[in-house]
């Protein structure tokens, strides 16, 4: 019988993760985080864009639209040139520096691990910090983040500091457990 971790899904590839360099958060214009992440991966810049499908209504029709999980920011890695290339195709507002590189590292790696086992992500407000558990168990095992406490205990906060963002997972109580490091 296979081990539950071998049952995991495993990671697809992630270029912008095995990428040499160090990150940066680009802050874009309105609306240009695909076309920008679409610019640098033509130029072969690693970079990171987690997208979110949402159900949008126009009048009586429903669509489903795929949009940025984090509206205005794309995550690069690579060096201070390729940042300057980045804001040479006129789709950035501010180039962000990162402090703590291995923390955003972290954040990103538990965001596309959520999306890439079909978590429903939703944007959402970073809210006071919960408490941080890790998931024990099912699809979601060994992803971190913080306890919607302020609502309910089923929500999962995958938070990305730097930008002020977050994300919400909904995800059964009895899966999660604190973390004590």
């Amino acid at each position: 019988m296979p081990s539950p971790v071998d049952s995991q899904p495993s990671a697809p590839a992630r270029p912008w993760l095995a990428a040499a360099g160090k990150w940066f958060v680009l802050r874009t214009r309105s609306r240009q985080e695909k076309a920008l992440t679409e610019d640098l991966t033509a130029r072969k810049i690693a970079c990171y864009l987690p997208l979110c499908t949402v159900v949008r209504y126009y009048g009586k029709r429903k669509a489903k639209a795929v949009l940025p999980l984090f509206s205005g920011y794309v995550f690069l890695k690579g060096d201070r040139d390729q940042a300057l290339i980045a804001d040479r195709t006129g789709r950035i507002a501010q180039i962000l520096d990162v402090t703590e590189q291995e923390r955003l590292e972290r954040e990103l790696v538990a965001i596309a691990d959520a999306l890439d086992r079909e978590g429903s992500l939703t944007p959402c407000e970073p809210l006071t910090r919960g408490t941080e558990v890790e998931v024990t168990s099912g699809p979601f095992k060994g992803i971190r983040g913080q306890v919607d406490v302020a609502t309910r205990d089923n929500r999962l906060i995958l938070h990305v500091d730097l930008i002020g963002g977050a994300a919400a997972l909904e995800i059964d109580r009895d899966l999660l457990h604190p973390v004590t490091e």
